[in-house]
This record gives structure tokens, sequence and C-alpha cells, in this order.
């Protein structure tokens, strides 16, 4: 058992390095090969199923899925992270979410629409898999780095996770491009490149656990050097932190002003970037199926790429300006690239559009992080602290999905629910002008 002290190199590496595991999710997933894997086997239904006796567009569909994820996770984030410092294990818990994560990304190989409840509980488990993770992996993140270290060490986890996922990435879309090059072959049943994409699914679920055991050797447990038996009492004792938390909340108005904000924010940064390639593959007008496939992946590259740059930008810019000033100017760029996108047709459009978004999604999500962390009164309990900042997020994240998932529903198109997600921004950045300076 290797036991490292708090803001030693080696254990901020580790922990830094799960971004580099766990973001193949989200880039493979739920940003690139997945939502072009999905739009592709409903291009044969006309973009509608018949679903629970309803005619649902794929879109809104997949938007409904994803807010019935974080809607679980948010039930039982606050639940488990309790148990969790209560126990001194937070690290069994964020195994178990991964694992049950990247079991279901290989699930997802079976993916098919005449099988479309069980291929859609794939996608919730994964879901529900890598968000739950995170909730333990962001709690860890006071405990293993001093407060003027965490800007940095977010931002390094961030650039790891952009960096190693857009290798996969870049391998899936040899794979999907070139299946001939991997001996991948055409049935009359499937195309190659729906089997390449399938096949990438259970690659995402192999890189996710085999490089996650590097930070689970050097990670501690948990903030606790005993551990404790779960029993009923323990389960009720996740209740009570919760209770405790909102209490220390009341009294202190900065950091509750600031997850007022983030909470409305942030539903809409996590709403953007879930259905991103979704509007992409439907409302610009590519030539050609060929160039629709190559065009959003190569996006969703430039969107990994840019983002390192925001994430480091933004840090150098946080301490120069402060955390809430940089936060302020960062939701008010998101603020104009959505009403920008109501009128984006052109590839061309697109891909401007990416760059600029990949800019301010780097830098968002890791001084949101950070700030948080720095706000943070002294507490053993950061997990119970933490699951107050995902639950907060995950709400937002259901709502969000729910308000774009029945506009897109109603109007046939995302172009309005993408310009509505813009008042969020709107009340985001008035709630930070709002947090107290001291």
């Amino acid at each position: 058992m290797i036991h490292l002290q708090k803001g030693e190199k080696k254990l901020l590496n580790a922990w830094a390095f799960y971004d580099w595991a766990n973001s193949v999710y989200p880039l493979v997933i739920t940003s690139a090969i997945f939502p072009i894997f999905y739009e592709a086997l409903f291009s044969k239904t006309g973009h509608y199923i018949d679903i629970f006796g309803f005619s649902v567009k794929n879109s809104a569909l997949i938007s409904f899925v994803t807010a019935l994820a974080f809607l679980k996770v948010a039930f039982l984030s606050p639940l488990l992270s309790g148990i969790a410092d209560y126990v001194g294990n937070k690290k069994f818990f964020m195994k178990f979410f991964c694992y049950m994560g990247a079991l279901s990304c290989m699930g997802l190989y079976w993916f098919d629409l005449d099988a479309i409840y069980s291929s859609l509980l794939f996608y919730l488990l994964g879901l529900i898999g890598f968000w739950g993770s995170l909730v333990f992996y962001n709690s860890y993140l006071p405990d293993i780095a001093f407060e003027e270290q965490q800007d940095a060490v977010s931002a390094k986890g961030y650039s790891l996770g952009y960096f190693g996922s857009v290798i996969l990435l870049i391998i899936n879309l040899a794979m999907v491009m070139k299946p001939e090059l991997f001996n991948i072959t055409e049935t009359a049943a499937e195309p190659a490149a729906i089997k390449a994409m399938r096949y990438s699914f259970v690659m995402v679920g192999v890189w996710w656990i085999v490089f996650s055991q590097y930070t689970y050797y050097y990670l501690p447990k948990g903030s606790k050097d005993t551990q404790q038996k779960i029993t009923k009492a323990v389960v009720f004792n996740g209740f009570n932190e919760l209770k405790k938390v909102w209490y220390l909340l009341d009294h202190n108005k900065r950091l509750k002003s600031y997850l007022a904000s983030f909470f409305v924010y942030s539903m809409a940064v996590q709403t953007v970037m879930l259905i991103a390639t979704y509007f992409g593959a439907q409302e610009i007008a590519w030539e050609s199926k060929e160039q629709s496939t190559i065009g959003l992946i190569i996006c969703i590259l430039l969107i990994q790429l840019v983002a390192i740059i925001g994430a480091y930008t933004t840090s150098k810019a946080s301490e120069k300006f402060g955390n809430i000033p940089t936060l302020i100017f960062i939701n008010s760029i998101w603020l104009v690239l959505c009403i920008a996108a109501y009128f984006i047709k052109l590839p061309i459009h697109f891909y401007i559009m990416a760059a600029l978004v990949g800019l301010v999604m780097g830098g968002i999500q890791s001084l949101s992080r950070s700030t948080y962390s720095k706000l943070l009164p002294e507490t053993e309990d950061t997990a119970s602290f933490f699951s107050f900042y995902d639950v907060a997020e995950k709400i937002g994240i259901v709502i969000g999905m729910l308000v774009y998932g029945i506009i897109d529903q109603i109007t046939g198109s995302p172009r309005f629910a993408i310009v509505f997600l813009a008042v969020f921004f709107i009340v985001g950045v008035i709630l930070l002008r709002k947090v107290p300076k001291k």
C-alpha cells in the first residue's frame, strides 16, 4: 500500500491521470462516435421511433434518457458520498462506478433499434457510471492538493483527459474511415463503418479500466485512516451529513452564492456539450454523409485540443484577475455563442464555433471545480461537500436536457433550444456578480 503525503507530485499526477482514463467516455461515447452511430441507425426511420406508445424524435429521446441518468446520479451521489466519508473508503465507490460505466460502454456494442429498451439501458448505465465516479474523483481534490495547487492540478487533469481521449478518438476515426486496414469487413446486415463504431465502444471500456489502475494504485482509500462497516445507521448517516452540509452552506454566504450561480450556468454548459454533435448532424448542410462523419469528428477533435489551451489560459487568467471575474467573462462568451448557434448552417461556421466552444469549455469546467474547492471550509468530509457541487450540476443538466428535448420534440429543430439556453448564461452572469468578495 503506497502512502503519499498531501501535495506530493506523484500523488497529484496519479489523481490527474484519472482524467486520461475516463475522458474517452465523454469524447467517444457522448460527443463523437456514438452520436454519429446513433444518427446512422435512425436515418432509416426518419429520425423518429415509437417508444412507450409515443412517436419520439431521436435527439429528443437521447436527451430524455440523459436527463433520467443525471436524475439518478443526483439522488445517489449525496447518499453515497456521505457513506464514503463515514467509512473512509471513497476509492471503493469510485471504482464501482468506474467499472459499471466501462462495462456498460462495452455493452453498447449490441445497441440496436430492434432492442431499443436494453440498448438505452446500457447508455443509461454508462452515463451513471461515468458521472457517479466523478463525484468521488472530484472530492479527492482538497484531500490531495493544497489550495494554491488546486487550480493547476485541476487544469492538468482536464488537459490530460483532452489529450488522452483524442489519441483513442484518432484510432477510432481511422477504424471508421478505413475499416479494411483493421480487417473489419462489411456484412449484408451492417456496413463496415458501423461495425468499427461498435468496436470503438468496447475499446472505450477497456481503456477506461486499464488506465484507471494507475490512479487507484496511488490514491488513498479516503480521508480517514480506519474503515467502519456499512450498517443501516451508516446509510441514514448519509442523510445526516447532507443536513450538516446544508447548515454550513447556510452560514457560508459566499459558497452558497457561488453554488447558485454554478447551478444555473452549468445546466447550459453541459447541455450544449451533450447535444453538440446531434445538432451538427441534423442542422449543418454537409455535402455528403461521409463529409458529415469526418466533419463532425474533426470538430470534436478541434474542441478537445483547443480545450487544453483553454484550461491553462483560464488558470493563468484566474491568477491575475481572480476566479469569479474570469468565470463572468467566460460565461459572457458562452452567451454569445448560444445566440450565434441559431444562425450557423455551413460546415465552416460549425468549425469556427467548435474552436470557440473548445476554448471556453476547458476553462469553465476546470475553473468551476477549483473555485468550489477553494471556497470550502476546513473539513474532512469533502465528499459530502462535493456531492452538493455534483448534485447542483446534475439537477442543472436534468433541467437543461429536458428543456432542450421538449423544445426539440415540439419544434422539430434544436436551434430554438440552443438559443433558449442563452438565458441560463445571462442569469449565471448576474448571480456570479452577486458572489461576495469576502
